[in-house]
């Protein structure tokens, strides 16, 4: 039973195929396109596909978005689900004032981040950092409760931010510094520097509400460029929402939440 994970962000759509709707399957193919790109897809990285069996996503770009990429789905005969933040879901608790609001990436990322954990052995409170257009930094106890998390601008945001409120400030992008010395230097590692800070704070928060260490793991498209430069230690996860994604088609399958 081949089954497609879709995660539909707010720049590019990533997409992978699976010989079987659970964790550990085989990976049969991957890619990623922009959003502006998405009626290429059947004629263009779909094409040579086998037909899935199932299709489970995530989207947080709207429904316009969305029914551009159902269409692109209407070459195979099969019907999309998408994934909506509920109460509780493979095996996580949503602590959200109105669960169904949570965006429905975050939800998917925890639920991956904590089957990750659980699979290793390790019943620990975890805070999920996911670094792209925007930054998210949730927090989860070691009895799978989401308590809540954070919402910051990714780099892009920040940038463009400070160049359209402040005269003259149009700069290439610069590198990381302890110590910066010019503007783009100074820019760069400002936005680096707060997404950082609101990292440590999180997991600080985390560790004294819990009484002992979180694991930190990050993922998004940017998460590698973030990395380098945290003090919390982190573990970097590219397939943290497929993760997710697949551990709740496994769930949705065998009826067990």
């Amino acid at each position: 039973m081949t089954f497609l994970a879709l995660d539909v962000g707010n720049t590019r759509l990533k997409w992978a195929l699976y010989d079987a709707p659970h964790v550990g399957a085989s990976l049969l193919a991957s890619g990623a396109q922009f959003l502006e790109n998405i009626e290429s897809l059947e004629e263009g990285d779909w094409q040579a596909l086998p037909a899935p069996d199932r299709v489970l996503g995530c989207v947080v770009a709207g429904d316009a978005v969305k029914r551009r990429v159902e269409e692109q789905l209407e070459m195979w005969d099969v019907n999309p689900q998408w994934v909506v933040s509920s109460s509780a879901e493979a095996g996580l608790v949503n602590g959200y004032d109105h669960p169904a609001r949570l965006g429905s990436d975050r939800w998917v990322a925890m639920i991956g981040a904590r089957q990750r954990l659980l699979a290793r052995g390790q019943v620990r409170p975890c805070i999920v950092v996911m670094v792209g257009t925007a930054v998210t930094v949730e927090a989860i106890d070691s009895q799978g409760r989401f308590l809540g998390g954070i919402i910051l601008p990714g780099h892009g945001i920040m940038l463009r931010a400070l160049e359209s409120g402040t005269a003259g400030l149009h700069v290439p992008t610069g590198d990381v510094r302890d110590f910066p010395t010019n503007t783009s230097d100074a820019l760069t590692s400002g936005g680096t520097f707060a997404i950082a800070g609101a990292v440590d704070r999180m997991v600080n928060n985390l560790r004294r509400h819990c009484g002992e260490e979180p694991v930190c793991i990050m993922t998004g498209g940017a998460g590698w460029k973030m990395a380098p430069s945290m003090t919390t230690s982190v573990e970097l996860v590219e397939s943290l929402i497929f993760d997710g994604l697949l551990e709740i088609a496994d769930r949705r399958l065998t009826r067990v939440v």
